[in-house]
């Protein structure tokens, strides 16, 4: 166990140095990011809720400078969902809302001695407003169920704008966080093809970051955006099971703190099985494995396995 005096070392070494343990938990927000069909043409004036559970693995690779190694990241997170579809002038769109509980351990050996941070407690919640501007008029009903029927090969597009709200746990004293202290604002662009029982699906997003200005003991912190491209080939079979597999690629997301470049950009690249299916006529489960690996130097690989149940009412 990390006793008081090691704990200090620790986040001190990490803050003064500049390289932040910041990639863990950005690595796997854009791993939960890589997911397919959220374009999909869904019937509107529908309410969903559901419960997903994601366990996160990962190494963390820092500037040796640091004499941190064997740096690895464990993170439990229960996220509950709420979407509601709606009309919105004659396009289908809908709200996410996510609330996510977490608990995540930082392990490592610092100057070759055993040491470990733990928090427990609500992440940043997001809230996510999209609509698919073409190929997916509003529609409930049996005339959703006969114009899908008759449209087997369609191109849905659609924007959307996600915002991350800074409500999860922060202590501003302390290096390692659930939350952020700060809103990330990310607008994106989709399209769907779907083709009989085929869908492909293509997506760029980018995340804005507004300052953070309470960054570790009255520090601020300043980060540019991050951009995100992801693919998706979808498969449906007659008993409705569904598979996709996807690959993203991310770039960018340099940070400062005081004005002083941390040169800390990111660059990774993932990719994800998922698979999910009816368990009635009201609700699924899905399951996916989500691979993030970096393309630099300091940065993280981690391991996702995500479970999620849904049910409509």
């Amino acid at each position: 166990m990390l006793h008081s005096l090691s704990h200090k070392c620790f986040t001190a070494r990490l803050a003064l140095s500049g390289i932040l343990i910041w990639f863990a938990f950005s690595e796997v927000a854009t791993a939960q990011e890589l997911e397919p069909r959220r374009w999909t043409h869904l019937p509107v004036d529908t309410n969903y809720l559901g419960v997903g559970y994601v366990r996160t693995e990962g190494d963390i690779f820092l500037d040796p400078v640091l004499e941190v190694e064997e740096g690895t990241i464990e993170l439990d997170s229960l996220i509950a969902t709420y979407i509601r579809t709606f009309n919105w002038s004659g396009k289908t769109a809908r709200v996410d809302v996510h609330l996510p509980l977490q608990s995540a351990r930082w392990q490592g050996l610092l100057a070759g001695e055993p040491a470990s941070v733990e928090r427990e407690g609500m992440g940043d919640p997001r809230i996510r407003v999209s609509v698919n501007f073409l190929g997916a008029p509003a529609l409930k009903g049996q005339d959703f169920r006969n114009y899908r029927a008759s449209n087997t090969t369609t191109t849905i597009a659609g924007a959307a704008l996600a915002i991350s709200l800074p409500l999860g746990q922060y202590y501003e004293d302390k290096l390692l966080n659930l939350g952020s202290n700060r809103f990330i604002i990310r607008p994106q662009i989709g399209a769907l093809h779907v083709r009989n029982r085929w869908s492909f699906e293509l997506t760029g997003s980018a995340f804005f970051y507004t300052d953070n200005d309470e960054f570790w003991n009255g520090n601020t912190r300043e980060q540019e955006p991050l951009y995100l491209v992801q693919g998706h080939v979808i498969h449906t079979f007659n008993n409705r099971l569904w598979l996709s597999a996807s690959a993203g690629y991310d770039w960018g997301g340099e940070s400062t703190i005081n004005g002083v470049s941390k040169d800390d950009k990111r660059q990774d690249f993932l990719y994800a099985l998922s698979a999910g299916k009816p368990l009635s006529k009201t609700s699924s489960i899905k399951l996916a494995y989500v691979n993030g690996r970096t393309r630099e130097e300091v940065g993280s690989n981690t391991d996702n396995l995500i479970l999620a149940i849904s049910s409509l009412f």
